[in-house]
């Protein structure tokens, strides 16, 4: 089981912040799952516009968390740096469902694991929950790609 902080992350996502929404993986399986961390902080910078009064982190960005996990399961996958040249693109989002609000303070669970894969096109199973309650589940398709920065 591999696990991960930030600076192995940084290593393997081009994701910066403040929009690099993986801070540790807690249990990786290449070639079938991953489970991460993102801790959610009232300094995010979403938080000033979305809600002002009543803190609400946005379903996209639960969504592209669950996405930058995907990658990182991906390439360790793959078991290979990415070139400086890939790209990992969220392609599509499929029976997303949002099932409870992520607030400063809480801790999402991100979970994927390959449903399958086709060349450059991955498929995952994703879901995020906090203290063991669901808050987001998804299909998400996803690519890397060469030479496309």
């Amino acid at each position: 089981m591999i696990t991960m902080n930030v600076n192995d992350i940084k290593r393997f996502l081009a994701h910066r912040y403040p929009f690099l929404l993986v801070d540790k993986v807690v249990a990786l399986e290449p070639g079938k799952s991953i489970r991460a961390l993102k801790n959610v902080s009232v300094n995010e910078p979403f938080f000033n516009g979305h809600f002002p009064d009543k803190p609400i982190m946005p379903g996209v960005l639960i969504i592209e968390a669950l996405a930058q996990a995907t990658g990182l399961l991906g390439f360790r996958t793959m078991d290979e740096n990415p070139s400086e040249n890939i790209l990992y693109m969220l392609v599509a989002v499929d029976k997303a469902r949002f099932k409870r609000q992520v607030e400063p303070g809480d801790q999402l669970l991100l979970e994927a694991s390959i449903i399958r894969r086709r060349g450059i096109m991955w498929v995952f199973e994703t879901k995020a929950t906090v203290d063991g309650q669901l808050v987001a589940s998804a299909e998400l398709m996803c690519a890397a790609k060469e030479g496309a920065l």
